[in-house]
């Protein structure tokens, strides 16, 4: 595997990924565009169609990053983890549109959590590091509920549990996106990353739902 190691390991790739600051302008108008669909006024089948977008576009980039990095592709993981970054940044301000500016900013490092498990275990498919991949699917798995309690704590109509499961479900069809990369498995990698693109809506749509339930009033007509 041709992948310059040292360029994933420590905070050094945690950092392309979670603080990458230039994103693309195509990317940047598409979360300007998602974000405009939260706001109050909007329709709720504009808020669906928002979360399914920030989070469809979250599986492209995180797999787009991670293909990069494992393919030793330098600058084109640094390009990808930019614009991954300007997705979560996206997907916080979508939160903080309804929930407020105190829960955009608590959303965005929870977000941000599990991409750097992400980080973590694709550096130990490259250095074929079991204890390090096993510690990393631990951590993610745990994280699941964490982000269960956030969003169960911000809305009566999310149970932690349904949340839990619903975003495993998430992680477990994106691992599997970066093993195939790894063993460059190509046809497997474009396969699984259509059923982790297509699983997303299991989390956009419950979310929309969620919300439109829990302010009819701001949200008009399904």
């Amino acid at each position: 595997m041709q992948i310059k190691v040292h360029q994933l390991t420590g905070a050094a790739a945690l950092g392309l990924l979670l603080t990458a600051a230039c994103a693309p302008m195509g990317s940047r108008a598409n979360a300007e565009s998602s974000h405009m669909m939260m706001q109050s006024g909007a329709k709720a089948a504009d808020l669906r169609a928002g979360l399914n977008t920030l989070f469809s576009e979250h599986v492209s980039l995180a797999a787009s990053a991670t293909g990069a990095a494992l393919g030793g592709r330098d600058a084109e993981f640094k390009a990808a983890a930019a614009a991954l970054d300007a997705n979560s940044v996206a997907i916080s301000k979508a939160i903080g549109s309804v929930y407020g500016a105190d829960a955009e900013a608590a959303f965005l490092p929870l977000w941000r959590k599990h991409i750097g498990f992400v980080v973590d275990y694709t550096v130990g498919l490259a250095t074929k590091d079991k204890a390090k991949q096993t510690k990393a699917v631990n951590d993610l798995v745990g994280y699941t509920e964490d982000f269960g309690a956030f969003l169960s704590s911000a809305n009566p109509n999310l149970p932690k549990a349904t949340v839990a499961e619903l975003v495993k479900g998430h992680i477990l069809t994106l691992k599997d996106v970066i093993d195939a990369q790894a063993a460059k498995d190509y046809d497997k990698t474009y396969m699984l990353l259509r059923s982790a693109t297509g699983h997303m809506h299991m989390i956009a749509d419950p979310l929309a739902d969620a919300i439109v339930k829990q302010f009819p009033d701001k949200y008009a007509g399904r």
